[in-house]
């Protein structure tokens, strides 16, 4: 019986093996891209249509991502199910559309099934393939090879270098394709809003802010008295102190309450003016809200005041606001 060191050994052994076929297919592939690679970008970012994705069995798991990548970077692309096509889903393709059409082998009935109408609707193939001479190969306009000389597989038999190869090809097509329309990491942000990435790149101030009523503000005649009970009415930790104008003179924060005590002054009496924090820290309402967490994080403080193009004070913030739109 195999020791169970031994056994983790003899699979961590063939993991490696499987990753280093898998790796020296991608290499070969890269070494043998031609201008096929380019006429098939060419042809996505020209497109007048859609990018539409089909490939039975594992092809079809495969295009199913390259169709979630090409529409998350720009391209609009979806996947369609080549035996589905033939019951009707044919109806979702056009004039102008771009169909990618995965299969290793380049002979699957269901894919050289809908060869005829598509060609017939006026819309242009890109094949990938694992054979240059299959019927697949021969009838699309473009022909993207995705040979590989091994299977990772030990059997040799369950698709994996091959399927590993078809979507590294997909990848370069998506990506190049952005390259080429100057995607930005905004426009990735835009078809993503609800990721990590959409809510840095797409919230702003403006949509976090309290307002109104909600912030907390008193003006610089207030006594320490009111400016602890409008903080303690807006349960933001602070309170800003402003001018006539409505803009920012100070701010009274829980630690300037706790120094004040410190410092045995007299609460009864005592002027807000007297023991704020002058100068306070605030940001524009159109800045983006990670901006926000940044300037906390480097001032080492909870909450910001927000202020116009002419500096009046419209809104207020703190970490929790940021932390309940996942900002941070």
């Amino acid at each position: 019986m195999t020791s169970s060191f031994g056994g983790s050994q003899g699979v961590v052994q063939l993991a490696q093996e499987v990753l280093q076929v898998e790796a020296a297919e991608i290499n070969a592939l890269a070494k043998r891209l031609d201008k096929r690679f380019s006429d098939a970008v060419e042809l996505i970012l020209h497109c007048s249509g859609r990018v539409v994705v089909t490939g039975m069995g594992k092809s079809g798991h495969i295009g199913g991502k390259i169709a979630s990548t090409l529409a998350s970077t720009g391209t609009p692309a979806f996947f369609m199910h080549p035996a589905e096509a033939s019951h009707g889903d044919l109806g979702m393709i056009m004039a102008g559309d771009v169909v990618l059409a995965l299969s290793n082998s380049g002979e699957s009935d269901e894919l050289l099934a809908i060869v005829p109408p598509l060609k017939r609707l006026g819309a242009r193939i890109i094949a990938i393939t694992g054979k240059d001479d299959s019927s697949l190969a021969m009838a699309a306009d473009i022909h993207l090879s995705a040979h590989v000389s091994k299977e990772a597989c030990p059997l040799g038999l369950a698709p994996t270098s091959s399927t590993t190869v078809a979507l590294a090809l997909g990848d370069a097509l998506a990506l190049c394709v952005l390259d080429l329309r100057d995607f930005t990491a905004e426009d990735f942000a835009r078809s993503h809003p609800g990721g990590s990435l959409g809510r840095r790149l797409l919230i702003h101030i403006s949509d976090l802010m309290r307002t109104d009523a909600a912030i907390p503000e008193v003006p610089e005649t207030a006594t320490l008295a009111e400016g602890l009970l409008e903080m303690t009415r807006k349960g933001l930790g602070f309170t800003a102190i402003v001018d006539e104008a409505c803009r920012p003179v100070g701010i009274f924060t829980d630690g300037d309450l706790r120094r004040t005590i410190e410092r045995k002054i007299d609460m009864s009496s005592a002027t807000v003016i007297e023991v704020m924090h002058p100068h306070p820290k605030t940001i524009h309402q159109d800045e983006l809200a990670i901006v926000a967490v940044e300037m906390m994080e480097q001032q080492k403080i909870s909450g910001l005041l927000v202020v116009d193009d002419n500096g009046i004070l419209v809104g207020a913030l703190n970490m929790h606001d940021l932390l309940m739109a996942k900002v941070v």
